[in-house]
């Protein structure tokens, strides 16, 4: 059995792992420069509900995507190419061929999506700017691919494939360090998950103070009269150091909820107006870095009191 025989069945492996990193990757490349586009060019007509905030979890997916997948397709298209330039008799392999196909077969469908998407958000009035940079970003997509297999089915020289491969892994580099710069470090990251956490106590806290007052017409002295275990209610606590959160009766219907952020809350700067707050910011919630503290004064005709249950 001859060399090429005995590894074809690893070799059709490959090119098949090949296909679908390759896939992976355009899609995660495409994803995250579309989402930078649509931060830092904000439509009025298509953004409306939209905050800063909200492009993270679709960047961060991208980027997982190119930092676990693309090494794996770098590694995957190298390997191969290697082998054929160790094995040249592999060229004329119908199964290569066939694969190479494939796999520009594969990415053709999914750059027609996406353009097909783009399209779709130009129809609906998307902005022209943003229209053409991602127009631009599916061109570059397509091109790459095309140009990177197609050079590979027609022999050209490997300098010229190894100098666009370098070029492909600088997008790719870049791509990922512009998601960083756009969403923060991990670290960061955390530090706003426990900020937003501090937020939703202190919203839950202001609702229990709320119904508290319905129910007894006087504020509580303390966070410790709001706990009913009857009722199972327990008053949350900081998420990262486990002190609770400070409360102050100011007068009969104000009072102040205070925390320490690790975070400066970010007011969403871009000139999409929102009707909808980021999440972890709702409105009334704005914080600085450190302690700050919210005053909450209870109106009464908005506030019903509890009606007393007949005897």
């Amino acid at each position: 059995m001859s060399e090429v025989s005995k590894n074809l069945p690893r070799d059709t492996f490959l090119y098949l792992l090949a296909i679908i990193t390759l896939v992976v990757v355009a899609v995660g490349f495409g994803m995250a420069v579309f989402n930078y586009i649509d931060f830092y060019f904000p439509d009025l007509a298509t953004d409306y509900y939209k905050s800063a905030s909200s492009y993270e979890s679709p960047i961060r997916q991208a980027m997982a995507m190119l930092i676990v997948v693309f090494p794996v397709f770098l590694w995957v298209s190298r390997f191969l190419r290697k082998d054929v330039a160790l094995h040249p008799e592999k060229k004329e392999l119908r199964i290569r061929k066939w694969l190479l196909y494939l796999t520009l077969f594969a990415a053709a469908l999914v750059i027609i999506g996406d353009f097909v998407t783009v399209v779709n958000n130009f129809l609906r009035g998307e902005l022209t700017t943003r229209f053409t940079l991602k127009a631009l970003t599916i061109f570059f997509i397509s091109g790459s691919v095309f140009y990177y297999y197609l050079a590979q089915l027609r022999e050209k020289t490997v300098k010229w494939l190894d100098l666009f491969s370098w070029v492909i892994v600088a997008a790719v580099i870049l791509a990922v360090g512009w998601g960083f710069a756009v969403i923060g470090s991990p670290f960061q990251q955390r530090d706003k998950r426990f900020d937003e956490r501090r937020i939703q106590d202190l919203s839950m806290v202001q609702n229990y103070i709320t119904n508290y007052w319905q129910n007894k017409e006087k504020l509580p002295t303390s966070l410790r009269d709001l706990e009913d275990p009857l009722l199972g209610t327990v008053v949350p606590v900081d998420p990262e150091t486990g002190e609770p959160y400070e409360y102050r009766v100011v007068s009969n219907l104000t009072f102040e909820l205070c925390a320490t952020f690790t975070t400066k809350g970010e007011d969403d700067q871009r000139a999409v107006p929102m009707i909808y707050p980021p999440r972890g910011q709702d409105y009334g919630w704005q914080h600085d870095l450190g302690r700050t503290c919210f005053e909450r004064t209870i109106d009464p005709d908005f506030f019903q009191l509890t009606k007393p249950r007949p005897l």
